[in-house]
């Protein structure tokens, strides 16, 4: 409980939300760049359109799992 205090503490006196948050997008990024093109072979390009993909792929899988779990959980209230 003290950590999420402390997290939303730390949230609320950010003052750049998109310069704190800048370098897990682009961690985020890269790594559905290597998921596209491990060896690096592709030009930026293509492997941005790629990895783009990849992420939205990746959303919409989450989103998937996320509707069946809530689908289970109202079965179970009866």
């Amino acid at each position: 409980m003290q950590a999420r205090l402390a997290a939303l503490t730390s949230w609320a006196q950010t003052t750049d939300r998109q310069q704190r948050t800048a370098p897990a997008r682009k961690a985020a990024l890269t790594r559905f760049e290597r998921q596209v093109d491990p060896d690096g072979i592709l030009d930026d390009k293509t492997r941005r359109e790629k990895a783009a993909y990849a992420r939205r792929a990746h959303f919409q899988r989450l989103a998937l799992l996320s509707s069946r779990a809530r689908r289970r959980g109202s079965r179970n209230l009866g």
